[in-house]
């Protein structure tokens, strides 16, 4: 049997930041069975914040109850101070066109090209002309460098550059907040590594807030501003803080143990 501890170490507090979403006594589940029960934390504007933890913990989870795709056992959901679990209709697109969500696979249509996927969204929910549309889609290309591959057929791209793709598509509408699914599976180190330099420029360049569910430790390390971790027993967050806090925090063995790559042999 597992036992958690809080950090030692408390993660700094964001005074005079905005909170762009907040999660309050959050449980969620499938058909009777609980996922995840009282789970609550903050997300502040700007910052890159990561979901970790082993396999069937709930990242995914989480993340579709965040991004609206399913709705919570109970608990309260807000983005940018709306109330995502109350709203309906009108004020319900209205909150989720201020989010972004590129999936791990990349999800592009592959009967479209690459512009064609970038232009969607504005196509879908935006009454603007072609032309503009045209023109705003090569610039979210260009932003991730991809401007040279708009009439690409997604078969034709590399891994890393679908993942590019995805997110282009997911900044369309210029989003406040973008949710990244496992961005780095898949990816040779270098590929990865290049998508957490845009990652951090986007952040910081254009003030987007990323929500980002992944459990690969380069990344983190690399990108992260705060980490939430969640553990498939508990049910719940069992650590929170910085990753270097994680990493060098003995106080709470699992993710010590996670940051740290220590194989605990008393686990079962």
């Amino acid at each position: 049997m597992t036992e958690f501890f809080p950090l030692s170490i408390i993660t700094w507090e964001y005074e005079d930041i905005r909170t762009v979403i907040e999660i309050k006594n959050l449980t969620a589940g499938y058909d009777n069975y609980t996922v995840l029960e009282n789970v609550s934390f903050k997300v502040y504007q700007g910052e890159i914040f990561v979901i970790l933890g082993g396999s069937g913990c709930g990242k995914s989870t989480l993340l579709k109850h965040m991004t609206g795709l399913v709705p919570p056992v109970s608990g309260k959901i807000a983005i940018l101070d709306e109330d995502l679990t109350q709203a309906s209709g009108r004020k319900r697109t209205d909150i989720l066109k201020q989010i972004g969500v590129a999936f791990q696979s990349g999800a592009l249509f592959g009967s479209m090209t690459v512009l064609e996927n970038i232009s969607l969204p504005l196509c879908e929910f935006t009454g603007l002309d072609p032309s503009v549309i045209r023109d705003i889609a090569l610039m979210k290309l260009a932003q991730v460098g991809l401007e040279a591959s708009a009439f690409l057929m997604p078969a034709e791209l590399s891994g890393g550059m679908k993942k590019r793709a995805a997110l282009a598509r997911a900044m369309a509408l210029d989003p406040a907040i973008i949710f990244l699914d496992e961005p780095s599976a898949g990816l040779d180190p270098v590929t990865s590594a290049e998508l957490d330099m845009l990652i951090k420029e986007l952040a910081s360049g254009l003030g987007i807030t990323f929500v980002i569910v992944t459990h690969e430790l380069a990344s983190i390390n690399a990108i992260s501003d705060r980490v939430i971790m969640l553990e498939k027993n508990a049910k719940t967050i069992i650590a929170r803080g910085t990753a270097e806090q994680m990493k060098n925090d003995p106080g709470n063995p699992y993710a010590y143990n996670f940051f740290n790559r220590i194989i605990d042999k008393g686990e079962k």
